[in-house]
């Protein structure tokens, strides 16, 4: 066996990827406050005050993550003008699916028709999109697809436990998803992720029944103290400043970690900030790209607008990019 100098890659290397294409899909059930004021100890305004959640989308029994997830993505192939033919990998961040195989990613491509796709999960929780995306971007870079879905989904009302008043407050059911394509100029920045070995049991889900759970302090100190190094660390790395960030879109955790969050980045004065926990409640890895979608589809975001992302809880893993929106 002798060594060669010669090049690994048969494929062109693109410059970049670029989002084409956002949707999104939340079920037609909605469960206020009042709804939970039946089932636990609580109140529309404890729940007001302590997470600024109103209502949250719960799926049928029959429903499960791919249903969700279906959705979403056609949604997205619409809004990015792309025949399914052409996606060559689907990517899933979910913590909720109740199958180990197949993956929610085989079951969309399945349910979309497409044609022999790389397609599998990604599951890292609450970061889990920005993870998923990082690798589409990596893979679209690489040659290694053409063309990219990847989602957000989860049902998280199924490992949900209506009786501890502390965590069924917050979930909820939806997804979220994003075309992408090759690009000759970057428009994702480099990711930056990791986690936190010693919180890595702060919020978990158990192998059966109703097993979320989570240890909010111990979150909302983290979020307060670490994710606004962090932010701009990822700001950063796009080789920006919060100057130029145009929206920012943290995970859809709390309002009320969100907006000191938001505060201690000094964004501009007219930046936009996801505030999409307010109706669609926490669902995990699909918060960000559910968030992006109906923001974009209320008209709330420019197109091309800078929009800064960061994801965290679960495992206990973060990451985050900057990205340029459609």
């Amino acid at each position: 066996m002798t060594a060669t100098s010669r090049p690994l890659a048969a494929t062109p290397i693109a410059g970049g990827s670029r989002i084409i294409g956002t949707g999104h899909h939340r079920p037609e059930r909605v469960m206020t406050n009042h709804d939970l004021e039946q089932l636990v100890e609580t109140s529309d305004e404890w729940i007001r005050q302590r997470t600024g959640i109103e209502e949250r989308h719960i799926a049928a029994d029959g429903e499960d993550v791919a249903d969700l997830a279906a959705p979403a993505a056609r949604a997205a192939l619409a809004d990015a003008g792309l025949d399914p033919a052409e996606i060559t990998q689907v990517i899933v961040a979910t913590c909720s699916n109740h199958e180990r195989s197949p993956s929610v990613a085989g079951r969309v491509a399945q349910m979309l028709g497409l044609s022999d796709p790389a397609a599998f999960d990604v599951g890292a929780a609450c970061s889990g999109f920005e993870h998923a995306l990082a690798v589409a971007d990596m893979s679209l870079r690489t040659g290694a697809s053409r063309a990219t879905l990847v989602i957000g989904a989860e049902k998280l009302s199924a490992v949900t436990d209506y009786t501890d008043r502390t965590t069924c407050i917050l979930t909820a059911d939806g997804a979220g998803a994003m075309v992408m394509v090759p690009s000759e100029e970057p428009t994702i920045s480099p990711v930056v992720w990791g986690s936190v070995t010693e919180l890595a049991d702060a919020v978990t889900i158990g192998g059966e029944g109703p097993a979320f759970a989570q240890q909010g302090r111990q979150v909302l100190g983290w979020a307060l103290r670490e994710a606004p190094t962090i932010s701009r660390r990822i700001v950063e790395a796009a080789g920006l400043t919060m100057e130029d960030i145009d929206v920012f879109v943290p995970h859809q955790a709390n309002l009320r970690m969100i907006e000191p969050l938001a505060a201690a980045l000094d964004l501009r004065e007219d930046a936009i900030v996801a505030d999409d926990i307010i109706t669609s409640g926490n669902t995990s890895a699909a918060t960000i790209p559910l968030a992006i979608s109906r923001m974009r589809e209320a008209g709330r975001i420019p197109s091309g607008a800078t929009a800064l992302l960061i994801g965290f809880g679960g495992g206990f893993s973060w990451a985050g990019q900057v990205v340029r929106l459609p």
